[in-house]
């Protein structure tokens, strides 16, 4: 952060410089216009009989107050020229500039987030098969370090995916399996097979019955993975996050993921599905995550002829919108 204070006061210092310098180079341009007319007309005097040729006196007088006109007007023209150019040219290299410092801080936050992300279920699945192997224990126990055990390698398997799915995503090498599919049993499998790994929230699923789409199947179940566990990391333990499928009066399929956190802050609800973007810093951040989750949620729906918003959810929280166009979708 200091170094991009640093970056943009030494852009900002010689930005202003190069104005300065225009703008003093527009007061020397004009003092010489001046001084060369004034030099013209002491010439007309002294080579001119003002009284004797009064016409002709004027006339040349005039030209020479014409020509001097003309020349401000040039100077000032170019002036402002050159000074849209600097400052059109100043913006753009500005934002450039300041889009390059703002990714690498979030490869940086991605980076740290990775790092903390791999570290937890590594240890915990060592850990648990250290103590297999060191112990012996009796059965139930046995089974549940196994399937805490799991559990962690899934935390990895889908860590793996985000990522990788991303980078295809970004060069435009992922390929949708498109297939006819009952979307309300993939959700209704969904919530339960989400709910028999996290015991911190109650996850209530909504679900109209019988809604078939043609999408595909692995990226849908991402989604919401994706949007349930984000929602599981931010809001307080043991509240309850709803999943609903409905069909609207406007000829919209919705599919909603609410929870009773914090929410989300108006100026954010666009930032939180750029890639590698999380609220708040890294260093003091207690929700774990890559910054993966929501910018592949957006790409998902985006492929499948949606869109997404995020919304508040009353009376606590936030509530993340999916609409899909009815003519997408068919009913059994």
């Amino acid at each position: 952060m200091q170094e991009g204070r640093a970056i943009s006061f030494i852009y900002l210092f010689v930005l202003a410089y190069t104005i300065l310098a225009l703008v003093w180079w527009g007061v020397l341009l004009f003092n010489q216009s001046e001084q060369i007319t004034r030099f013209e007309i002491q010439n007309l005097v002294l080579r001119t009989d003002s009284i004797a040729h009064p016409v002709e006196y004027h006339q040349e007088l005039t030209r020479i107050q014409t020509t001097e006109e003309r020349r401000s007007v040039m100077f000032f023209g170019e002036g402002l020229i050159f000074l849209a150019i600097i400052l059109l040219g100043g913006f753009f290299v500005y934002r450039a500039i300041w889009k390059q410092m703002r990714l690498s801080q979030q490869q940086q936050n991605f980076m740290m987030a990775v790092t903390h992300e791999l570290k937890s279920p590594i240890a915990a699945a060592k850990l648990n098969l250290e103590t297999l192997r060191k112990h012996k224990l009796d059965e139930d126990k046995r089974l549940k370090l196994l399937d805490n055990t799991i559990r962690e390698t899934n935390r990895l398997d889908q860590l793996c995916n985000n990522i990788l799915l991303a980078s295809q995503m970004e060069s435009q090498r992922y390929q949708l399996f498109r297939e006819d599919m009952d979307f309300s049993s993939l959700l209704e499998n969904g919530v339960k097979e989400i709910q028999s790994r996290i015991s911190t929230h109650t996850i209530q699923a909504h679900i109209l019955p019988d809604v078939w789409v043609n999408g595909d199947k692995f990226m849908l179940q991402i989604l919401l993975s994706n949007l349930v566990e984000n929602a599981v990391k931010y809001a307080p333990r043991n509240t309850r996050i709803d999943v609903c499928l409905e069909e609207c009066n406007n000829n919209l399929l919705k599919l909603k993921v609410t929870d009773e956190g914090p929410g989300i802050p108006a100026d954010e609800r666009e930032r939180i599905f750029l890639k590698f973007y999380r609220i708040g810093n890294e260093n003091t951040r207690k929700a774990k995550g890559s910054g993966l989750g929501l910018f592949l949620s957006r790409k998902i729906v985006q492929q499948h002829g949606g869109t997404i918003v995020v919304k508040d959810n009353i009376p606590a929280g936030a509530s993340f919108e999916i609409s899909w166009p009815v003519y997408s979708i068919q009913r059994v």
